[in-house]
């Protein structure tokens, strides 16, 4: 690509400018990168949250993740906890793209900004993405998913320097207390927040194993291979990981299968297509390939779907601010509801 220097140009204000573009260039030399001629930066579809990048010179392609422009929680959108877990994972075998560099102070661009190798395949978001796809084809690609989480939670953190990448116990706790802050600093109310949130806190279940969590799992989080849906070629945006309970993670990826998800992206969402396996199938596979079980299971589903409300009204908050970019955001506010009555409905089922 021979280019001059130039960027997408979109009306909410997220286009990198010439100067930030030859800082990002400087940027990837001083990281040991060879770019060849001026860059070129295309806003990446999808995302909800921190903004994605594609950065090209003449040759290759990188990847580039900043916060979003606005509305910034604390504790949220951290790109420097989110690079450090993928350098991390790179040597494990959990597909993660290669890590480049990452500006922690925001020097280059204005914001913290993490940078890693662009990795070529397909990303599935919507269900019109599965057009074509043989029933065998989404079986593999859910069997694929199951097994890379599996694959994830049998990292040692201590073992690649992950050890105090978060406390490895009171994971529920934690969790709970996070999210309802950042419900809190968002001015949020609703009378069934509050109450799930107690019914939550008063049932709060020990943690008998710790793990690297990816914190937001679910297929359109993944690159899978062009010609092969039942191959992962990379497990993406970890702004959500932190060291905790396994089940955390399996059990949000479950109730990212509920239809609400499809408010909450904006789209008809892939992973909440029927023609994935249901919830109680998912848990299984795991159960199976993990070969242990998924205890305290409904009191992680339930918080996982507060988590989620949290995320959505956090989504409508933002867009609220005009801090988003993109279509697709004027249903994201309907959801927050809907998840909470999910999580009460569940928060007192047995296991």
């Amino acid at each position: 690509m021979s280019d001059p220097i130039a960027a997408t140009r979109d009306p909410a204000g997220t286009d990198l400018t010439e100067q930030q573009l030859a800082g990002l260039r400087a940027f990837l030399v001083d990281c040991g990168e060879s770019p060849r001629g001026p860059l070129t930066a295309t806003l990446l579809a999808g995302g909800r949250s921190n903004l994605t990048y594609r950065l090209r010179d003449d040759v290759r392609s990188w990847a580039l993740r900043r916060p979003p422009l606005g509305g910034v929680i604390e504790s949220a959108h951290d790109m420097v906890r989110e690079y450090r877990v993928v350098a991390a994972l790179g040597p494990t075998g959990v597909p993660v793209p290669r890590a480049v560099g990452c500006d922690a102070t925001g020097a280059v661009i204005g914001a913290p900004a993490a940078i890693v190798d662009f990795v070529a395949g397909r990303t599935v978001r919507s269900r019109a993405d599965l057009a074509g796809w043989t029933d065998a084809d989404v079986a593999a690609c859910a069997t694929a998913l199951v097994e890379v989480l599996v694959r994830l939670h049998k990292v040692d953190p201590a073992a690649v320097g992950l050890g105090d990448f978060g406390r490895p116990g009171g994971y529920a706790a934690r969790q709970l207390r996070r999210w309802s802050r950042q419900w809190t600093e968002m001015g949020a109310t609703d009378p069934r927040a509050e109450r799930l949130a107690a019914d939550l806190g008063a049932r709060l279940v020990d943690q008998d194993r710790s793990g690297v969590l990816h914190g937001d799992f679910r297929v359109d989080n993944t690159i899978l291979a062009d010609d092969d849906p039942g191959a992962v070629r990379a497990l993406v945006d970890w702004e959500l990981s932190t060291l905790g309970d396994p089940v955390a993670d399996v059990a949000l990826m479950c109730a990212y299968r509920h239809p609400a998800l499809d408010g909450v992206l904006g789209i008809e969402a892939a992973w909440t297509s029927d023609r994935f396996p249901p919830v109680e199938e998912l848990r299984a596979m795991y159960e199976e390939r993990a070969g242990r079980a998924l205890p305290h299971w409904h009191f992680h589903l339930a918080l996982a779907f507060y988590k989620l409300a949290v995320i959505a009204e956090g989504i409508a908050y933002r867009h609220r601010l005009g801090a988003t970019a993109g279509e697709g955001y004027e249903g994201v506010a309907a959801t927050v509801p809907v998840l909470l009555e999910a999580g009460l409905e569940v928060v007192g089922r047995r296991d």
